[in-house]
């Protein structure tokens, strides 16, 4: 396996590989994410045209099997950053985390902190950022789609230094499997003061 770095533009060439893995790996709990990909190039787009965008692009061989991405908030969509200038942030000391990715047979590798490493190293290369943050969906514990083994991501975020910050949270659309229409999700911010 081998991580490669790609910034910008860079990430072009991979787009259509990496909207694959996104719509693989969203279709477990707790995104449950029916997607396409048109929706997706469009969507992974907004990182080809930021400079400072990141995407940390895990290959075994040529096949991509994982992914972690990173650009500063101002380059994001208005509803990651609303949250932020609602609360009286400056969204130019935010670098926000997208997705962070592995097809499950890759998981429990350590690649998951390695993901973290890079993107807050990248983060503190940005001018005047001073924040790094991520969103996590929200789901019922009882949710009918809920594996009785999943365990939340809650502590490994903590120990890497993330709080939950109930104040931030974005309202996003999509169509989640088990649906016949897309509905509203409630995304809840983690935050990171960079020392």
């Amino acid at each position: 396996m081998q991580l490669i770095h790609l910034q910008g533009a860079r990430i072009r060439p991979w787009l259509d590989a990496l909207a694959a893995l996104r719509i693989q790996v969203f279709r477990e709990f707790p995104y449950l994410y029916d997607g396409s990909l048109d929706y997706e190039r469009d969507y992974l787009e907004t990182y080809a045209r930021s400079d400072d965008s990141l995407c940390v692009l895990v290959l075994d061989e040529e096949r991509a099997v994982g992914m972690s991405t990173a650009l500063p908030l101002r380059d994001e969509d208005e509803a990651f950053m609303r949250p932020f200038i609602d609360q009286g942030f400056d969204v130019d000391t935010v670098c926000y985390f997208g997705e962070s990715i592995l097809l499950p047979e890759y998981r429990g590798q350590g690649l998951g902190v390695r993901f973290f490493e890079a993107r807050e190293a990248h983060a503190r290369t940005l001018a005047g950022v001073r924040h790094t943050a991520f969103c996590a969906v929200e789901r019922l514990d009882h949710h009918p789609l809920r594996p009785g083994d999943h365990q939340p991501l809650d502590r490994f975020w903590q120990r890497r230094g993330y709080t939950p910050r109930p104040e931030l949270y974005a309202r996003y659309e999509w169509q989640d499997i088990d649906a016949a229409s897309p509905d509203h999700k409630t995304l809840r911010f983690w935050l990171k003061t960079l020392e």
